[in-house]
């Protein structure tokens, strides 16, 4: 799927009532999750442990 098809897709399973700013906000969502697949698929994401280790310094301070 192309991204105008993708955003298509995305615009016409919001509600009818969606405002502007419903749409940008689910459109920049759903390019997000696309961007950071992307970013998965060439190797570029952080491993599952050290995300757990920064998380647990995050959460105790």
């Amino acid at each position: 799927m192309t991204a105008k098809d993708i955003a298509i897709e995305t615009i016409s399973k919001l509600p009818v009532d969606s405002s502007w700013e419903d749409i940008l906000k689910r459109i920049n969502f759903i390019a997000g999750i696309r961007k950071g697949m992307s970013e998965l698929d060439k190797g570029k994401g952080i491993p599952h442990e050290k995300i757990k280790i920064d998380l647990k310094k995050w959460l105790t301070k």
